[in-house]
């Protein structure tokens, strides 16, 4: 099997590319990325790219079929990857996650690629009261990254192929990785906690977040590459987490306070309502891929990102501004002339 990853040297990119050399040694593996965040390495004692056949470098908004020829599987991870940077960059996040998505989907598609693989997001049931979001239910996403992803989703749907494809709609990633980010929900507690011995929650705490581990996104992505289509379908669309893996903020910052003893919890019981709330039902993913599901409960989530931002010896208590926040990490690419406004490297 040979296998091509883009997108690979991002927060998710190290977790898949371990996962499927573990379980697939034979298998040829490639990454493909643009390598923004290439340097943004966090406690790896080696570069996860070692563990892959090739790197291969390039903008995702150029690929072509002949570049991907000879490939079974495509993982297509590249991203504008928050609400932040969509906020900044609206235009290039449509480019990247939709429009260059599609576009190599449909080169995938004639260089006969077998399955083709989208990291889609949970994010696109935006404002979502009342019980838990299925896949066939209505979306409202609020911001350009959910709306460049249901975008993706719904262009994949028209593409004249057999390939067999798959958006894995993911919870919101948490955990540890050799490129950590910090601008996600439970890290950032984490990161609070270690630094400050505070969490400062800035909602009342009350709106719903599904999680999975980077780890567990490398499970569902091995299960993905390998589907056929008497499993789901030729196109399928799946909530992709765990029914149990369902919190309110609040008892995220409370797990994490007890796992570092010490830490103090404030809420903003006052604070207006946080409109990104949403619960979501895993159990077409539970039901189609038994023996692929998560297996890191919230707690070895904690343990094991307070392990390794203990093994960095991790002390930056103004982290927010650091290169550990992507957007600060492109806004530095850009102030320094490395990146162009449309983030396309400048090479003079």
């Amino acid at each position: 099997m040979k296998i091509l990853i883009i997108g690979n040297m991002g927060y998710v990119g190290p977790a898949v590319v371990r996962h499927l050399r573990a379980e697939h040694p034979q298998a040829i593996l490639h990454g493909f990325d643009t390598a923004y965040f290439a340097h943004c390495l966090t406690g790896a004692a080696s570069l996860p790219e070692q563990l892959l056949d090739e790197q291969l470098f390039g903008d995702v908004r150029k690929i072509t079929p002949a570049m991907l020829d000879g490939y079974d599987a495509i993982v297509q991870l590249a991203a504008i990857s928050n609400d932040p940077m969509g906020e900044q960059f609206a235009a290039v996040t449509t480019d990247i996650n939709q429009g260059a998505t599609l576009s190599i989907a449909k080169a995938a598609a004639a260089a006969g690629v077998r399955n083709f693989v989208f990291a889609s997001s949970c994010s696109v049931y935006g404002v979502a009261d009342g019980p838990p979001r299925r896949e066939g239910d209505p979306v409202g996403p609020v911001t350009a990254y959910a709306k460049s992803k249901i975008g993706a989703e719904r262009e994949l749907a028209e593409i004249k192929t057999d390939m067999v494809v798959t958006c894995l709609r993911f919870a919101t990633a948490c955990g540890m990785s050799d490129r950590l980010r910090l601008d996600l929900v439970l890290n950032d507690f984490v990161a609070c906690a270690l630094t400050a011995g505070e969490i400062t929650v800035l909602s009342d705490g009350s709106p719903w977040r599904p999680l999975i581990d980077v780890a567990d996104m490398a499970r569902a992505i091995d299960w993905a590459i390998q589907r056929k289509p008497a499993q789901g379908g030729r196109y399928l669309i799946v909530n992709t987490g765990a029914n149990d893996h369902n919190y309110q903020v609040r008892d995220l910052a409370q797990a994490v306070a007890k796992a570092v003893p010490g830490t103090s919890v404030s809420i903003n019981a006052k604070a207006p309502v946080d409109s990104r709330s949403y619960r979501v039902d895993f159990g077409l993913f539970e039901s189609l891929a038994a023996g692929f599901t998560p297996h890191l409960s919230l707690d070895q989530s904690i343990a094991r990102l307070v392990d390794g931002l203990r093994q960095m010896e991790f002390k930056d208590s103004k982290f927010r501004t650091s290169k550990l926040i992507r957007l600060h990490t492109l806004r530095g690419h850009i102030k320094e002339h490395r990146l162009s406004d449309d983030l396309v490297w400048l090479r003079s």
